[in-house]
């Protein structure tokens, strides 16, 4: 297995580097569960998945990324690995991509998503994905779009990848190029769209949120139900990488909570499955708005979304970097363990960082003492990178919790 490197710690997906995991499932907007019904338990925060463990138990873990490689062909705006197109050093071979799906599956049977930079850059990524399927792993990819052809979109499709994302940061050509920093690359996403359509491949649109991009969202939203997607995630910047150069670019907590109460509006006005990612006040957002319509939130009522939570880093996700290194989500820049020198089952259950994240108690400021702490928890890789502390509060929330510190 390829040993560590310590030239960066900053990673990237088009699946974003987080799950809310969330990643590649969100619920349906209708109080439906998931197409999928493996996904129904996926976010479930009841008993003891999510939080403390108790009786020497552990979170469950659902959603495992993996940044397969820091390679990528784009050179997007945001981009918290800074990523471009050349080879990276010391990066796992197959032969650790091999070991690795085995210590996952060894810690549980999660969903794996197969990120980057761009995952089909790598020459065995469907080796990889065949394998990770044999042994019972539900494996998906987060591509950009923009190298997926007939031919590629079949080996996905026969390698056992059961879903994909795409990110589509504009609804016209001007805007998603500028933003993903290549010519073409909306054409070549939805050429990638068209071809993954034709292998039979489900695929969801994720879309990073900005100033530049924030009233284009019900666009982006229209867009993607045309295309035929099966959901929509929509992502708040977390500044890391790149997007520390577009910080003046970032929503601030009135457009976020703007934004979040518009999307809990289309709730009942889409087919597609929403999520709300890096932006845990919406499930907060949710429960005021069921309560102020005399609605309960239960599964029946509100799907998945009823039996998530907000933040899942190091609950019930966790982030791989292309060199082994463990993370509790791919914006929060703090190393948890390395998978090249013990195994991920090891970090899953012994991480420091990780225990301190299952507390919701220990959480400092208004967090601490929210009572919505337990099922949003705010965004740990913001209060980081405004405090440098991944316990400290959510900077980007207007809401003042009813009990006193």
């Amino acid at each position: 297995m390829h040993s560590s490197s310590r030239d960066s710690h900053r990673h990237t997906s088009d699946s974003h580097g987080h799950g809310s995991d969330s990643h590649m499932h969100g619920s349906k907007s209708h109080g439906q569960g998931s197409d999928h019904p493996s996904h129904g338990d996926l976010h479930s925060c009841h008993g003891r998945e999510h939080g403390s463990s108790a009786h020497g138990q552990f979170p469950r873990i659902r959603l495992v990324a993996w940044e397969t490689t820091r390679r990528c062909n784009l050179s997007c705006v945001h981009c918290r690995a800074a990523a471009e197109d050349h080879v990276y050093e010391n990066e796992l071979d197959t032969a650790a991509a091999m070991t690795l799906m085995d210590q996952i599956r060894d810690a549980g049977q999660p969903i794996v998503i197969l990120t980057g930079g761009e995952p089909l850059l790598r020459e065995d990524i469907f080796d990889i994905a065949a394998y990770g399927t044999k042994i019972g792993l539900r494996m998906v990819m987060a591509p950009n779009g923009t190298m997926i052809t007939p031919e590629n979109a079949i080996k996905m499709k026969e390698s056992g990848i059961k879903r994909i994302s795409i990110s589509l940061d504009g609804s016209t050509k001007e805007s998603h190029d500028k933003f993903r920093g290549v010519d073409g690359a909306f054409e070549g996403a939805l050429n990638g769209i068209d071809f993954a359509k034709d292998a039979g491949l489900e695929f969801q649109i994720n879309t990073t949120i900005t100033k530049t991009n924030l009233e284009e969202i019900p666009k982006i939203l229209a867009l993607a139900e045309s295309l035929g997607a099966v959901a929509h995630h929509i992502f708040l910047l977390v500044p890391t990488g790149r997007g520390k150069y577009i910080v003046d670019q970032e929503i601030d907590a009135k457009e976020y909570e703007k934004t979040l109460n518009w999307f809990y509006d289309q709730r009942d006005k889409t087919t597609l499955q929403l999520k709300a990612t890096c932006a845990p006040h919406y499930y907060r957002i949710l429960r005021q708005r069921a309560k102020d319509e005399g609605k309960k939130v239960t599964f029946e009522s509100h799907g998945l979304d009823a039996v998530t939570r907000g933040c899942l880093a190091g609950t019930g996700f966790c982030f791989i970097s292309h060199i082994g290194e463990v993370q509790t989500c791919g914006f929060l820049d703090v190393k948890c363990g390395d998978i090249t020198k013990s195994t991920f089952k090891d970090v899953w259950q012994g991480s420091e960082v990780f225990k301190n994240l299952r507390d919701f108690n220990s959480l400092d400021g208004k967090c601490g003492i929210c009572e919505y702490r337990k099922v949003c928890g705010g965004c740990r890789a913001r209060a980081y990178e405004s405090k440098e502390n991944y316990m400290a509060e959510e900077p980007l929330c207007t809401y003042i919790p009813s009990k006193k510190a």
